[in-house]
C-alpha cells in the first residue's frame, strides 16, 4: 500500500520506461532524423535577365559510426537496468518508512495506555488519601504529594495523546489510507532464514549495492559509446537539380551526396573525459555503498541482539517493580509504609513498564528490519 502511493514510484516507473524507450529507438537504422535541404538560385538579383535559374533540393540521413549503434543500445539498455534497480532501493527506503512509523504509533499507544493506567491508579489513591485526610488520620502534607503526582500523570497522559495523533497521522500519510500494520507478530522464527544466511551474501544482495554495481556497468557502457562515437555522424543521400540557362533547353541532374565531419580533439575530448569521470565517480561510489551496507547489516544484526537481550531485561525488572508495587501498597494500606514511598513505588514500576514497552516494540522492530535487510520486502 504504502508502495503504491509513495511518489517516488510513478517517477521511477516513467524513468524506466524512457530508458527502454531510448534503448528501442537507438536500434534504428540511422543515427538520426533524415534532412532535407533545398536551394533556389537565378540571375535578377544582379540586374540581369538572362533566365539562368536553378533549383536544388537533397535528402541525407546520418550513418551509424562502427559500434556506435550497439553501443548506443547497450547503453540505454544498462540505463534502464539502473532504474530498475533503483526501483528496488526506493521500494526497501519505503519498508523500513513503514517499519519505523509503525513502531512510533505502537509505541505512541502503548505509553498512553500504561499513562492512562497510572492515571487512573493514582486517582484512586487520590480519593483514599481525602478521606484519610478528612477523618484525620492523614496530613495534608500527604495530600499535596498525591496530588501533584496526579497532575503530572495527567500531563504525560496529555502528552501520550499529542505522540498517538502525530504518529498515527504520519502513518496514514505513508500507507495512504488508515491503518496499523502488525508489527508484534514478527517474532524468533520470523528472523530465523535471515539470521542464517551470512553477511558477506546479504551485502550482495542488498538493493542499494546492485544498484551501485550496475552504475558501474552503465558508466563503462557510456564510456565504450563515446570511444565509438570518435567523430560527428557522416551523411548521406541523394540530390536534384533542376536548372534552366539562356540558350539552352531545362536540365536535370540527380545524383549522391556525402557529408564527412573529420575527427577533432576539441570536440572528442571533453566527450571522453566525461565518460572517463563518470566511470570513476561510478566505481567511487561502489566501494563507498559497499562500505556503508556493510556497516549497517553488522548494526542491524547487533542491534537485534541487543534488543532482545533489554526485552528480557526489562520485562524481569517490569515484573518485578510491579510486584514491589502491589507490595507497597498492601504494607501502606497496613499503615507499615509512608504515602511517599508508595508513591516512588508506583512510579518506578511506570517506568520500568514504559521500558519493558519500548524495549519490546524495538525488538519485534529489529526483527523486521533484518528480514528487510535480507531482501524480504517485497
Amino acid at each position: 500500500m504504502a508502495w503504491q502511493s509513495d511518489p517516488d514510484h510513478n517517477e521511477l516507473n516513467t524513468n524506466y520506461h524512457s530508458a527502454t524507450a531510448r534503448a528501442h529507438a537507438a536500434g534504428s537504422w540511422f543515427s538520426g532524423g533524415p534532412t532535407i535541404s533545398g536551394q533556389y538560385f537565378d540571375d535578377h538579383a544582379i540586374g540581369s535577365n538572362e533566365g539562368y535559374t536553378t533549383y536544388q533540393g537533397g535528402i541525407s540521413v546520418p550513418l551509424w559510426l562502427p559500434g556506435q549503434g550497439t553501443a548506443t543500445v547497450k547503453t540505454a539498455n544498462a540505463e534502464a537496468l539502473t532504474v530498475k534497480e533503483r526501483l528496488k532501493v526506493a521500494r526497501m527506503a519505503v519498508a523500513i518508512k513503514v517499519l519505523d512509523s509503525t513502531a512510533a504509533v505502537i509505541s505512541a499507544k502503548r505509553h498512553l495506555a500504561i499513562a492512562r493506567t497510572l492515571q487512573s491508579s493514582l486517582e484512586k489513591l487520590q480519593l483514599s488519601v481525602s478521606r484519610g485526610v478528612q477523618a484525620g488520620e492523614m496530613t495534608s502534607s500527604d495530600q499535596q504529594a498525591v496530588i501533584a503526582e496526579v497532575a503530572n500523570a495527567q500531563s504525560e497522559c496529555s502528552l501520550a495523546t499529542e505522540q498517538v495523533e502525530n504518529a498515527t497521522s504520519a502513518l496514514e500519510i505513508i500507507l495512504g489510507r488508515p491503518g496499523v500494520p502488525d508489527l508484534l507478530s514478527y517474532d524468533e522464527i520470523s528472523v530465523a532464514h535471515a539470521r542464517a544466511l551470512p553477511l558477506s551474501l546479504l551485502e550482495k544482495m542488498d538493493p542499494r549495492v546492485k544498484t551501485a554495481e550496475q552504475n558501474v556497468r552503465t558508466a563503462n557502457a557510456g564510456m565504450r559509446l563515446a570511444r565509438a562515437s570518435f567523430m560527428p555522424n557522416p551523411e548521406v543521400g541523394i540530390g536534384a537539380i533542376h536548372e534552366k540557362q539562356y540558350g539552352s533547353p531545362w536540365d536535370n541532374r540527380v545524383g549522391v551526396t556525402l557529408s564527412i565531419p573529420l575527427p577533432s580533439t576539441v570536440r572528442n575530448v571533453p566527450i571522453e573525459t566525461e565518460a572517463r569521470n563518470k566511470v570513476a565517480t561510478a566505481i567511487n561510489q561502489e566501494e563507498q555503498i559497499h562500505r556503508r551496507v556493510r556497516q549497517e547489516l553488522t548494526q542491524v544484526f547487533s542491534h537485534l541482539r541487543s534488543t532482545e537481550n533489554t526485552f528480557k531485561n526489562t520485562l524481569l525488572a517490569s515484573e518485578n517493580m510491579n510486584k514491589r508495587a502491589n507490595d507497597m501498597t498492601r504494607a501502606w494500606q497496613a499503615g507499615e509504609v509512608s504515602l511517599i514511598e508508595l508513591l516512588r513505588a508506583k512510579t518506578a514500576a511506570y517506568s520500568a513498564l514504559q521500558m519493558r514497552n519500548q524495549a519490546e516494540v524495538s525488538w519485534h522492530a529489529a526483527i523486521i528490519r533484518a528480514i528487510i535487510a535480507a531482501g524480504e520486502f517485497e
